[in-house]
């Protein structure tokens, strides 16, 4: 049985807080590929697609790290495994920086994989835990401020250093920013091991992975973690090539529009938590799911246009394909019962990973590269986003909480 942990009001927000800092070195690192695109192009003498491989690398290795973790992720405590995970996740942002070449470097991102891949899963456990149900739409609104900081610090100054100092520069940084957000970890974050139970043996590891997906209810929620993911990248990835590419934006000037994009989603992750609480998670998804098509169709579709008019319409972008995440995340963490909630927000992990990489890879399949050194095909990949996000749209009223849901804590 486990004993309750009673965190006060600003502890709470703090951890939140914490997480949410934690998440931004993962999506800053995950993000800062996609800007940096046209720098590696001329770096590493690549084309578009060939780009894809090493973000559907990072995917797919995060994949098999989301399927391995639910193996073990609650074997412990949360607090030592977020530690350990983040630390290693560390050293393969500081082997990306030492990359020599393009080789290197997709072996590097397999490692920033296989470590950040599992890291959202752990944080969204931590939330499971401290977090009553009626609640997790404003945490999940709190750590995926995250989205926006990086939106809005982490990748343009990434990219404003790597025209600068070159394109490591920004995997530096990061060693640097993750150094910070483990210490302060390492001194905030509360022991958690309430979901521990009996040990489970040896012997039954691979059964009870295995019976993950034998679960009608966990199966419906994958499918919509892994299709709403393979959305999304399906578009964003190429953003940044066709605007150097297509519309002869500099890739300095990339900055400014995940710039404005940032700022719009710092506004309005938190209110689409609280929404969500409040208007019902099935819902705000549905809503701002289908309302995300628009600027998908938008992004992939843009005729020849200045870049204050791609500021001014990237935020719409910004703020729909990431805020549909905000109920959906906090959707699954209701799915499981309490006691594998890790073990399923790992696994589904795992799926929205193999969903990213799929749709890289896809969105990749669709482009070509082009005589005049324009990139073609975009539309088509923009048209097949639309067409899993109307399916998402639909689906997500067949995924259902678990009928008890209960906050398990422990003591510091």
């Amino acid at each position: 049985m486990s004993t309750n942990l009673h965190l006060t009001p600003a502890r709470e927000r703090a951890i939140l807080w914490l997480l949410a800092f934690t998440q931004f070195t993962v999506i800053m690192d995950f993000m800062v590929m996609m800007p940096l695109a046209p720098q590696l192009m001329h770096a590493f003498s690549i084309s578009a697609a060939k780009v894809s491989s090493a973000v559907s690398v990072y995917a797919w290795c995060a994949g098999l790290s989301g399927i391995l973790a639910a193996t073990y992720i609650d074997r412990f405590d949360r607090k030592r495994l977020l530690l350990t995970v983040f630390l290693l996740f560390n050293v393969s942002n500081l082997a990306c920086a030492l990359a020599p070449n393009f080789e290197v470097l997709v072996l590097s991102r397999a490692m920033a994989g296989l470590t950040g891949g599992v890291m959202g899963a752990i944080g969204m456990a931590i939330i499971g835990d401290l977090i009553p149900p009626q609640r997790r739409g404003y945490a999940t609104g709190i750590v995926m401020t995250s989205f926006s900081i990086a939106a809005i610090a982490g990748v343009p100054t990434g990219v404003m250093l790597s025209a600068h100092y070159g394109w490591a520069s920004t995997f530096y940084l990061l060693v640097l920013l993750s150094m910070v957000v483990w210490l302060a970890g390492v001194s905030l974050l509360p022991s958690l091991r309430g979901h521990l139970g009996k040990p489970v043996p040896l012997a039954a590891i691979v059964p009870n992975l295995l019976a993950l997906f034998t679960v009608g209810a966990h199966l419906r929620a994958f499918l919509l973690s892994g299709l709403n993911a393979m959305a999304g990248m399906m578009v964003i990835p190429f953003i940044s090539p066709v605007l150097v590419s297509n519309l002869g934006i500099k890739p300095a000037e990339i900055t400014w529009i995940y710039l404005a994009g940032g700022i719009a989603t710092l506004f309005t992750a938190r209110r689409l938590g609280n929404w969500s609480d409040s208007a019902g998670k099935h819902k705000v998804y549905r809503i701002v799911a289908l309302a995300s098509m628009i600027p998908m169709l938008t992004i992939t579709h843009m005729p020849p246009m200045s870049l204050t008019v791609i500021i001014c319409l990237f935020p719409i972008f910004m703020v729909l394909l990431s805020g549909r995440n905000i109920p959906l995340q906090a959707l699954m963490t209701t799915v499981p019962d309490p006691a594998r909630r890790g073990a399923f927000l790992s696994a589904n992990m795992a799926v929205v990973q193999m969903g990213t990489g799929i749709g890289a890879l896809v969105g990749g399949m669709c482009l070509v590269n082009g005589a005049d050194g324009h990139i073609y095909g975009y539309g088509t990949a923009g048209w097949i986003a639309v067409g899993l996000t109307l399916f998402t749209s639909w689906w997500v009223s067949n995924v259902r909480s678990a009928p008890s849901q209960e906050v398990i804590r422990s003591p510091a």
